[in-house]
């Protein structure tokens, strides 16, 4: 793992604990720590986090700071997270999974950062309140920089104000989904140094509009059009996707700082069944062609939904966070912190799978204290 300055553990401290000092049995460091310990570990409610700790003995609870020896139950963990500052927390993660990537830079390549929505659907069917997410999550390193709270799919937009400003934009490259592609989003990226890849959709019909208009009469513009293609097989399927961009549009302030737009068609044919799906999407970026070919594009579009298959899909099926029926207070937004948290650490340490990771790591629990910061002997 990079060295990072600082540790989780060192950063945990930080953050007030507001509890009634005479009743306060166990630091919220030492509670914090062990959570994303377990995590790491595969542990995945706080019930089995409480378990965890009770698995490896004295030693182990001294070195995470339980100083009587001892680990939280389980309603202590369920106490501390209902009443945690979950905003806190979250700029305390964000802190270090920023500071992580900006000591592992791509000097080749313009940072890509993925901004998408999840809901957590046990916690919602047992009726808890603001239990869909916005996130921000690396391209490349397949980690979560922040996130935040919304009350519901809708109040992504109005929430995506509040994520861009937690996240350095300068020299990064911000994806979406067509819902979050907004004329201030794009102002606010432009104005903070970044830039953006987005799609259109119905929702700006205006601007779908002129994309339509200027691909289709493409040919008959002054400046050349981009082609690329790409035909990928597996998963019981062949998969091809063609993509055709031009800066016929740059000229015309149609959208903050558009350098291109771009048409992708994505042709999919079932093996086995033979049966053949078809879809359009179009798009802007801020791109120039200088800076991003066709060929750029088409990889950029395709990264985004690396949010989907290294974290939602993760969070879901590894961790069961879809099951999780946790709905009192910021207690699922906290879990689903921490969840983030232990993604990328193991991504950090440097393993493809997390799910192997994680029994890796099951089977060496002093691997996953250092990787918090904490260090104990054989």
């Amino acid at each position: 793992m990079p060295d990072l300055h600082f540790t989780l553990v060192q950063l945990f401290a930080q953050i007030p604990d507001h509890r009634n000092p005479s009743g306060r049995r166990y630091s919220l460091a030492s509670v914090l720590s062990l959570a994303v310990a377990a995590m790491i570990c595969g542990y995945k409610s706080y019930s089995a986090i409480a378990e965890w700790g009770r698995n490896y003995g004295e030693r182990f609870a001294l070195a995470l700071g339980f100083k009587a020896g001892k680990t939280p139950c389980a309603a202590t963990f369920f106490n501390i997270f209902s009443k945690l500052d979950l905003n806190l927390l979250e700029q305390i993660l964000s802190r270090w999974a920023q500071h992580l990537l900006a000591s592992n830079p791509d000097d080749d390549n313009c940072e890509t950062l993925a901004i998408d929505g999840k809901s957590l659907r046990g916690s919602i069917n047992q009726g808890a309140q603001a239990a869909h997410i916005l996130s921000a999550f690396s391209h490349r390193l397949g980690i979560t920089l922040f996130q935040v709270a919304v009350p519901d799919k809708t109040n992504e937009i109005g929430a995506i104000k509040e994520l861009l400003d937690q996240v350095v934009l300068t020299d990064r490259l911000i994806t979406t989904d067509s819902m979050l592609t907004q004329r201030k989003v794009c102002e606010k990226i432009i104005k903070e140094g970044g830039d953006y890849c987005l799609p259109v959709k119905a929702n700006q019909p205006t601007l779908l509009a002129q994309i339509e208009a200027t691909i289709d009469a493409v040919e008959f513009h002054s400046q050349p059009p981009l082609r690329a293609q790409t035909i990928d097989s597996g998963h019981g399927r062949i998969e091809e996707r063609k993509i055709i961009s031009t800066p016929a549009m740059r000229d015309h302030d149609a959208w903050p700082g558009l350098e291109q737009v771009f048409k992708i068609e994505r042709r999919v044919v079932e093996r086995r069944s033979g049966k053949e799906s078809y879809e359009e999407v179009y798009g802007i970026t801020s791109l120039s062609q200088g800076r991003a070919d066709a060929d750029v594009i088409l990889s950029i579009v395709r990264g985004h939904w690396g949010i989907e298959n290294k974290s939602h899909w993760v969070r879901d099926v590894i961790y069961e966070e879809d099951r999780s029926q946790v709905r009192v207070g910021s207690v699922p937004q906290v879990m689903a912190a921490l969840r983030n948290t232990a993604i990328g650490l193991i991504r950090a340490a440097g393993e493809s799978g997390i799910a192997s990771g994680g029994r890796r790591f099951a089977a060496q629990p002093a691997a996953a204290l250092a990787l918090i910061g904490i260090y104990i002997t054989p």
